[in-house]
């Protein structure tokens, strides 16, 4: 059996939220859990969170979505690239983790 770590991060790559979830579950699947009664301004996510779902979601609460798209999108979003090098925070975050792994016996 797996498991999934959903996190959110601040701007500034610390840890405000995760949610655990099965790992056969789409990772959509634990987004509002995830930002419900949180208050933020933007959203940066890969393309396992490109959901239409999602996007109005927070298109409602105003904030600035930067998702990386599924090139099977029929209308596709436009992707601030400058903003989504950002993204590299959360996987900051997720490395940090791993290093902190023990390791198997």
């Amino acid at each position: 059996m797996t498991t999934k770590i959903l996190a959110l991060t601040d701007a500034l790559g610390n840890l405000v939220r995760f949610e655990l979830r099965p790992g056969h579950r789409f990772d959509t699947v634990g987004v509002e859990p995830l930002v419900k009664d949180v208050e933020f301004n933007g959203l940066i996510a890969d393309k396992a969170f490109d959901s239409d779902t999602i996007i109005n979601d927070h298109n409602t609460r105003g904030a600035k979505i930067v998702i990386s798209q599924h090139s099977g999108r029929s209308k596709p979003l436009p992707l601030d690239r400058e903003l989504y090098k950002w993204r590299h925070l959360i996987e900051d975050f997720f490395f940090k983790l791993r290093s902190l792994k023990r390791p198997s016996a």
